[in-house]
């Protein structure tokens, strides 16, 4: 194969790829992110920024003193933990920049879908679904947590109950009846 196509130095400098599979914050909008998201995030970064990387540069800089680095597997693997490491780091501290927090116990306006709502509907097919509108990193759809920017949430947002909104996938569009808009502490 052409030494073209290959990256033969381990020191060469990464892209940020490693992100490409992180949600983007849409233009002009800010990343909201609940108070228990905010936490998470933020003892991410202490972790990786306080332990982890001064662990992993001691452990490089004993690797380097030991000699040839070529075929040094500490020194390389060490090296590359580091970009990734580094990599993380400048993710979060981009994604905490650009957070608002917003405690859904604080929403005045109960009657009315919001971010941090807690919200069940019912399909056409008489099928009940309970979402949690979340921030964009603090999605996990196994546990009915959805990203503000998620289609459901977008049909959701200012529904209020008994409302009918018109969800579109690409499997078409489905209608959801608004069952119950509740505002909780979201662990």
């Amino acid at each position: 194969m052409s030494r073209a196509f290959v990256r033969e130095n381990d020191d060469a400098p990464d892209d940020d790829a490693g992100e490409t599979d992180a949600i983007p914050v849409p233009p002009g909008a800010k990343n909201y992110i609940t108070p228990a998201g905010h936490v998470r995030l933020k003892s991410e970064f202490d972790r990786l920024w306080k332990v982890e990387r001064p662990e992993l540069v001691k452990t490089i800089a004993w690797a380097a003193s030991n000699g040839d680095r070529s075929e040094n597997a500490d020194y390389i693997y060490g090296k590359r933990r580091l970009r990734e490491i580094d990599r993380r780091i400048r993710f979060l501290s981009k994604r905490l920049e650009q957070a608002e927090v917003v405690d859904p116990l604080r929403q005045e306006n109960d009657e009315q879908v919001f971010f941090g709502a807690t919200v069940t509907v019912r399909s056409g097919a008489d099928v009940e679904q309970t979402v949690t509108i979340v921030g964009i990193d603090e999605a996990e759809p196994a546990r009915g947590r959805v990203s503000w920017v998620s289609p459901i949430a977008r049909a959701l947002l200012r529904a209020r109950i008994g409302d009918v909104v018109t969800l579109r996938t690409p499997a078409g569009a489905e209608m959801l009846e608004v069952l119950e808009i509740r505002y909780e502490p979201i662990d």
